[in-house]
């Protein structure tokens, strides 16, 4: 059976990403650290995996809050508030995703109307083309140059 009639036209419809070309030859080459998906070349940091053990020691194995734990909410908060002297409501204002795409794309889902046209300048995350496809909007790739520092201009 073709199972692809099954799927979203939305995603059959949608090109790869060159970036995961640029990925596999990166990874075919010796003594290469590869930039292109933004996975550090590292281990990650001891302090950090004792933690994670830590918490599964204590049974902390339970799904999170959809808008994250209350206790880390406050403290991006306070890091705000003392590194940017800025304000964040963290019950409101403040929302922990597990990653920077997921939060993208939950935004795009959440305000992108079928049909809404949305204003992607280039260069730009290879993601956004695709998420607000998906969210059935329509991209308009606009681009920028770099004697104008990447920025939008009037044109």
């Amino acid at each position: 059976m073709d199972y692809t009639k099954l799927l979203n036209q939305r995603l059959t419809g949608l090109k790869p990403s060159g970036i995961r070309r640029f990925f596999d030859i990166a990874n075919e080459m010796d003594h290469v650290i590869s930039l292109s998906i933004g996975e550090p070349d590292f281990t990650t940091p001891w302090h950090v995996r004792q933690e994670g053990i830590e918490t599964l020691r204590k049974g902390q194995t339970w799904y999170s809050p959809n808008r994250g734990f209350e206790e880390l909410r406050k403290q991006i908060s306070n890091y705000y508030a003392r590194r940017f002297n800025v304000e964040y409501d963290p019950d409101q204002e403040i929302l922990v995703s597990v990653g920077g795409s997921e939060a993208i794309d939950l935004c795009i889902r959440a305000l992108v109307q079928e049909g809404d046209e949305v204003l992607i300048p280039q260069p730009a995350f290879v993601c956004y083309e695709p998420m607000t496809i998906m969210a059935g909007g329509t991209p308009v790739i606009i681009e920028t140059k770099a004697e104008d520092a990447f920025r939008l201009t009037a044109e």
